[in-house]
């Protein structure tokens, strides 16, 4: 596995067993996937990645830009308002495509490109959980009996996939930041990959973090009604990873999706970059003239559930193709 944290060259690894083994596990967890959102209704939806800012997740700055015959456009890093827009006709919906991300950083956290597998549906944040527990339990099981073989070629023991849970620890984000009392955490911070591991470590499998304040989230996550502080929001840790999976209950009057984005720190961020509200134009547009239906939806990065079956701790080892600074092919 330690040769396949290379990304320079990468072409020269290419006849690498490993790489092959690798591949097939990578298959085997989107097989998993679609499985479960076929067995559950799920429309697959095909979305742009050329998009205006309606294509960002929160970090407007690690957006990659480019011309578009004279306007500025954006690789997409989320389908998530355009599946969105799509639910009133279709019900359960989801994409399977590549984020973007311009990530400086050459190291085992971070790809410039990676898979991200979104649904969307008409449900509370409850029912969302229940989904990502399904969805990635499917995922992992598929990938455990699917490709046995290729573990042995890797040489990776699969004990931690012989008993992989069907539902997950769930605990809120103040209760996690109290947990966290000697790691110099205090509300209101993001939390970082080091206190990630140790709450799945402290859990001793995957667990929800859920309810974070809304500061720092995406400017659409729907404010709780009892706590305006906060959103109902969760992500899930997995083991050895940390964040795998970023879900959300959705705003979806059009009032408050206008009130948000306009208090947003994203859009300070496009501001700086020369944008403005009238790059999601054409999102609010449609929330004015139609509402939303209630629903929630989340992204769930392909990449950290692999790294989590291949018990690996670098996110290079996850696919044969993985793109950084270094390792554009």
């Amino acid at each position: 596995m330690e040769r396949l944290k290379t990304t320079k060259d990468r072409h020269k690894l290419l006849r690498m067993p490993e790489i092959g083994a690798v591949t097939k596990i990578e298959s085997e967890l989107l097989r998993g996937a679609r499985k479960y959102l076929e067995e559950n209704n799920f429309v697959e939806v095909t979305v742009p990645h050329l998009t205006r800012a309606t294509g960002a997740c929160e970090n407007i700055d690690t957006l990659f830009g480019l011309d578009f015959f004279g306007e500025t456009a954006y690789l997409s890093q989320t389908g998530q308002l355009y599946l969105e827009s799509l639910i009133p006709l279709l019900g359960n919906v989801y994409c399977i495509g590549s984020s973007y991300r311009a990530e400086p950083s050459v190291d085992g956290r971070h790809l410039t490109e990676f898979t991200l597998i979104e649904i969307e549906l008409p449900t509370d944040l409850e029912g969302l959980m229940n989904h990502i527990e399904g969805l990635v339990h499917s995922m992992v099981t598929t990938a455990r009996d699917g490709a046995s073989k290729e573990f042995q070629i890797l040489g990776i023991d699969t004990k931690h996939l012989k008993d992989f849970p069907k539902e997950f620890h769930k605990i809120t984000y103040t209760d996690a930041v109290k947990l966290l009392k000697d790691h110099e955490v205090k509300w209101g911070d993001d939390l970082k990959s080091n206190h990630e591991k140790f709450l799945t470590e402290h859990f001793g499998g995957p667990v929800f973090i859920s309810h974070y304040p809304k500061a720092i989230k995406f400017f659409n996550m729907k404010e709780n009604a009892h706590d305006p502080k906060v959103v109902n929001s969760t992500d899930l840790l997995m083991p050895g990873v940390g964040e795998s999976v970023g879900a959300a209950e959705r705003e979806h009057v059009f009032e408050s999706v206008h009130r948000r984005l306009a208090e947003s720190p994203m859009l300070r961020q496009l501001e700086k970059r020369g944008g403005s509200i009238k790059d999601f134009g054409w999102y609010l547009e449609y929330m004015k003239e139609n509402g939303n239906v209630q629903h929630s939806g989340c992204g769930i990065g392909l990449n950290r559930v692999t790294q989590f079956v291949l018990s690996s701790d670098d996110i290079r080892t996850t696919t044969p193709y993985p793109q950084n600074r270094e390792s554009l092919m």
